[in-house]
């Protein structure tokens, strides 16, 4: 018990990227939190496009990955798309 307690934090795992949506064409701007499997660009891609999907959105770029000393910095910039997926 006290190993798993004395054990560091997790920093997380989150993308930044930009996505569109055509009919009329929309864009945005998102962060969004990342299983550890997918913390790099290229893995980070298709799960964000899966979970974007949803909403209507197609993937244009995946810009970085970074822990959660990154977030509070983006979330001006991503407004309603700040861990909306």
């Amino acid at each position: 018990m006290l190993a798993v307690l004395a054990a560091p934090l997790h920093a997380g795992c989150f993308a930044d990227y930009r996505a569109n949506m055509d009919n009329p064409l929309r864009l945005h701007y998102g962060v969004i939190e990342l299983p550890d499997s997918a913390c790099s660009v290229a893995a980070a891609a298709p799960v964000i496009s899966s979970r974007i999907a949803s909403g209507g959105w197609t993937l244009m770029q995946v810009i970085s990955v970074f822990d959660d000393s990154g977030l509070a910095s983006r979330r001006a910039d991503a407004g309603e798309f700040f861990l909306r997926y």
